[in-house]
């Protein structure tokens, strides 16, 4: 019988649930004050400042949104609802890369904004309709037909989501052609319950622009990268999809859930009723993700898709049956004090997803063994991913693959010959895991694949 063929018998108990209500009620304070320090962006960066520098980058993506437009041309759109999904192509400016800092936003401190050290926003057109989007595919799809349609997540105003997206689109070194999809939030840690709504008031609007981009011609294959909320939106889209029609298009092929603010019991239905055809789903979790914490808390104290323990033989059987691949980043640290954007903010994960996720290539695949636990080679940063001898990646990242089953014995035995050295040799006890690289070509400290 299918693992999902019925509802099936929740991951947790009744006293775990009170137990871990006790554990959270005294730091639920805490974290919330966190989320509501989180900086946020100065109003009107949306503006467009027209030329920006020969040497800065430049990212062109589609935004479509379900939110309301706003009369200040600055927000463009407000975190209200829209009655219909408005289309624009926004170019965005990201520093040359001697002023980056690979994995974070810069934000201006003060507009207009400086392109040579800030994001700045250089244009944004109206497309009218989806027939204009269309059009855009055909003019950004390039070669090898890739789209990647990123998904934000809760407290996102438009501007947020927007850079953001162009961070990723840039740092990850994907050629895919980026489309965001905008849902109303309103950017406040307080509107939790109206964000999640608008997720439900969307999901039609994103069902419509996946048919329509698995519809155009010149797009021959789609990844889906959701962030947190955006997670529910996502998956309540393709679920409806694939009831409404039949099946997922076979286009959307790849999706990528990062921090996913899912129930987890909610979320094993889902699945089943997306059937079997569906696309390959691979999700980013951390057991120490503070922000699913406060929505573990005011969502029932039920267990969130992005605080999974790997190692719960229940989570591991649910997750090997349907061929679901997680990366814990629980081991990784970065600059967020939430800890709910590792996906974004690690210099190597955001190039993981570049050149190997989104581009459709198995991260745990021959070379890397089921629960295996990564760390940083000696090599340089741009050496690590998508190479042979650089599937050790620059982070300690414990992987679930269900799809192969090589001991850590042959995966140390490989690395130590194409390393020209034995796996004892290499590991340093006085290396810093936790430091962070900061520049693009930067080496990074750290281990090997531990026994």
């Amino acid at each position: 019988m299918h693992l999902f063929a019925s509802l099936p018998a929740p991951l947790h108990s009744a006293a775990a649930r009170a137990g871990l209500t006790r554990r959270c009620i005294g730091g639920l304070a805490v974290m919330v004050a966190l989320l509501a320090a989180c900086a946020s962006p100065p109003e009107g960066v949306m503006g467009p400042i027209g030329a920006g520098l020969p040497d800065a980058s430049r990212v062109s993506m589609l935004v479509a949104t379900t939110r309301a437009s706003s009369e200040n041309p600055g927000l463009l759109y407000s975190g209200e609802r829209g009655a219909s999904v408005d289309f624009n192509e926004v170019v965005v400016s990201i520093p040359p890369e001697e002023n980056r800092i690979v994995g974070e936003v810069q934000w201006p401190k003060k507009l207009p904004p400086n392109p040579a050290r800030d994001f700045a926003t250089l244009s944004v057109s109206p497309l009218i309709g989806a027939p204009a989007a269309r059009t855009w595919f055909t003019g950004h799809a390039g070669s090898s037909g890739r789209l990647l349609v990123f998904v934000h997540g809760f407290n996102n105003r438009y501007e947020k989501a927007v850079y953001r997206f162009a961070q990723i689109a840039h740092d990850s070194g994907t050629g895919a052609a980026p489309l965001l999809f905008t849902w109303p939030s309103r950017g406040s840690v307080f509107a939790y319950g109206y964000d999640k709504e608008s997720t439900n008031y969307s999901r039609t609007a994103l069902e419509s622009v996946l048919a329509a981009a698995a519809g155009a011609g010149e797009v021959k294959d789609i990844t889906v990268l959701a962030h947190s909320m955006g997670t529910w939106l996502t998956i309540e889209s393709l679920r409806q999809m694939a009831i409404r029609d039949g099946r997922i298009p076979p286009k959307i092929s790849n999706v990528i859930l990062a921090a996913p603010d899912l129930d987890i019991d909610v979320f094993r239905q889902q699945l089943a009723d997306m059937g079997p055809d569906r696309p390959k789903f691979t999700v980013f979790v951390s057991r120490d993700d503070r922000a699913l914490t406060v929505s573990r808390r005011i969502s029932g104290n039920i267990d969130r898709l992005g605080q999974v323990d790997i190692n719960d033989p229940k989570i591991r059987q649910l997750l090997e049956a349907e061929g679901i691949t997680v990366l814990d980043l629980s081991k990784l640290r970065v600059g967020d004090k939430l800890n709910h954007s590792k996906f974004a903010e690690s210099p190597e994960v955001v190039r993981l997803l570049g050149e190997r996720l989104i581009a459709g290539q198995a991260v745990t695949d021959q070379d890397i063994g089921l629960g295996a636990e990564l760390g940083a080679t000696a090599l340089s940063v741009t050496n690590t991913v998508g190479s042979a001898a650089g599937l050790a990646v620059s982070v300690p990242i414990a992987i679930l693959d269900p799809s192969t089953r090589e001991t850590l014995e042959a995966q140390a035995d490989r690395f130590g010959r194409n390393l020209g050295n034995s796996v004892e040799g290499l590991v340093d006890p006085k290396l810093d895991l936790t430091r962070r690289c900061t520049r693009k070509g930067e080496a990074c400290p750290g281990a090997v694949l531990a026994r």
